[in-house]
């Protein structure tokens, strides 16, 4: 079975842009239970997921000294490191 490309794959074929990102970051942070959010030219992927998976986003996510500026950064990154599914 093939792996499913990473969101930062995407790019390069332009089913996915950096606001699409920046969307889903924001429905993260706006609410962060488990859910699909639909991004970019036929993809879902579910934010929380990603988080979860991510080691670095998993950790910093909780830290009372990481600011919001990390927070999205660390959301961001296991977004794009994520493998979101066609829809």
């Amino acid at each position: 079975m093939a792996k499913r490309p990473m969101t930062l794959d995407l790019f390069t074929t332009l089913d996915i842009v950096d606001d699409d990102v920046s969307a889903v970051v924001d429905a993260y942070l706006a609410d962060p239970t488990p859910g699909s959010v639909a991004f970019g030219d036929g993809f879902r992927i579910d934010p929380a997921v990603a988080v979860a998976s991510h080691p670095f986003a998993r950790t910093l996510i909780d830290q009372p000294w990481a600011d919001t500026g990390l927070r999205r950064a660390a959301i961001r990154a296991a977004i794009l490191l994520a493998e979101p599914e066609r829809v």
